[in-house]
């Protein structure tokens, strides 16, 4: 078994954790990259459906050892809480390790996020407001907190006292909000680090003893290609790298020891919050409001209504490239079941000129038109189909199209989010 990186082709959403919890039993260790509690996965498995934001889906399997990497920023709270949903459901969370290099969401990070929200107005980026660009921030301007620090009081309130020195004013004189003390924000944090000390590791050195033990590691990503801080739709994306090349960096792994990129695509496409979105269906649209409705188009992180559109082949194409993907993951075809006709969207026309994969340049992509083709639906509930050849042949055509335009192969079709609900097409 090959060790193998998870991403997301498009806007997130694409139902990676799904197929990071359908193959994760093929693996010894499921290792999250990036990201934080903005985060949201689903997990839908022995009749229970799971909420998650900070734990790696392979928590879900006996054996499996989830890892959240140094890449990752974690919120203490965010982990006690689904440790709370776990326990209530007997799944056991005993193998979790966490990076004791992962940064640590503070409660002024928070603050700081939803106050720049309401600053920015109509050109909001529409964050989670989970703090999680404000720690990043503090990453890269090297005043951030690390999971380490907590296990540490004295290192925990040097660095603590060194980072309020220049929060506070922002939040007292810009913002208008109150500031912290460090005695205040150690009465919460200090009880954290108690409850989590036993799961706090050197992640990188864990998971290179793994694979020289020959053990195989499933990089699991969240967010999505066009969300990430290089290769996205900037401003409007997260605040960390979501493309293959941050599985790496966030893990301490080095990519000679991967063998597979699994990109996970939506059979349409949705986006949450702000940004440009060619597909889009205009609000109010009968086409997309059914696919809201069918395909339950409602962020696991804010609830938010998603954005829903037309399946976009020049992204995927995109993500492809930018990622050196291997196979895909075709994910709520089941979905399209209830339209009569399907639209692709094959090629941007800018100004008329032709582009099929996106544009580097900002303009260029704000002012995409999509060009599409359109193709037959198959109008039958495919929920039960479980092997490729029962599919009808507009949903095999369907596939058979993302297929040539991406240039990458279907390996996986998902029906349904039960972890049944899958079609294993090439994925061995």
């Amino acid at each position: 078994m090959a060790s193998t990186i998870l991403v997301g082709t498009q806007w997130g959403d694409e139902g990676k954790g799904k197929v990071t919890d359908l193959i994760s039993g093929e693996y010894d260790v499921v290792c999250r990259c990036q990201g934080g509690a903005n985060a949201g996965h689903t997990v839908v498995a022995n009749g229970h459906k799971f909420g998650l934001h900070q734990i790696p889906s392979g928590v879900m399997y006996d054996g499996v050892v989830p890892v959240i990497g140094n890449g990752c920023i974690v919120d203490p709270s965010v982990v006690l809480e689904e440790f709370a949903t776990l326990d209530a459901q007997g799944v056991s969370y005993d193998n979790l390790k966490i990076s004791g290099n992962a940064h640590i969401v503070m409660p002024y990070h928070k603050d700081l996020d939803g106050a720049n929200e309401r600053r920015l107005g109509k050109n909001l980026i529409g964050t989670t407001r989970r703090g999680v660009g404000p720690c990043y921030s503090d990453k890269a301007a090297r005043i951030g907190l690390r999971m380490q620090d907590m296990l540490d009081e004295k290192i925990f309130r040097q660095k603590l006292e060194t980072a309020l020195l220049e929060k506070n004013p922002v939040l007292e004189k810009i913002y208008d909000l109150p500031g912290y003390t460090v005695d205040q924000i150690c009465e919460t944090y200090l009880p954290y680090a108690e409850r989590l000390r036993p799961y706090i590791i050197e992640s990188s050195r864990f998971l290179n003893e793994c694979i020289d033990e020959g053990k195989n590691i499933l990089f699991e990503g969240s967010q999505a290609t066009m969300l990430d801080i290089d290769f996205g739709t900037y401003p409007f994306v997260t605040s960390s790298n979501c493309t293959a090349g941050g599985a790496i960096t966030g893990s301490g792994v080095g990519p000679k020891h991967v063998d597979r990129v699994l990109g996970i695509a939506k059979a349409y496409l949705t986006r949450v919050g702000s940004g440009p979105f060619p597909t889009e269906l205009p609000q109010g649209d009968e086409i997309g409001e059914l696919l809201c409705e069918t395909g339950h188009e409602y962020g696991v992180t804010t609830g938010r209504k998603r954005r829903c559109g037309w399946y976009d082949a020049v992204i995927v194409n995109y993500a492809a490239r930018v990622n050196g993907l291997t196979d895909l993951a075709v994910t709520k075809l089941d979905v399209l079941g209830c339209l009569d006709t399907i639209k692709v969207c094959i090629a941007y026309d800018v100004d008329g000129v032709r582009y099929t994969t996106v544009p580097e340049h900002q303009s260029l992509f704000y002012d995409a038109k999509p060009v599409y083709i359109e193709l037959p639906g198959w109008k039958c509930d495919i929920s039960n189909v479980r092997s490729y050849t029962e599919l009808p042949r507009e949903a095999k055509d369907y596939i058979d199209l993302i297929e040539r335009l991406s240039g990458v192969r279907v390996s996986i079709i998902a029906v349904g989010p039960d972890r049944e609900q899958t079609i294993n097409r090439h994925w061995n």
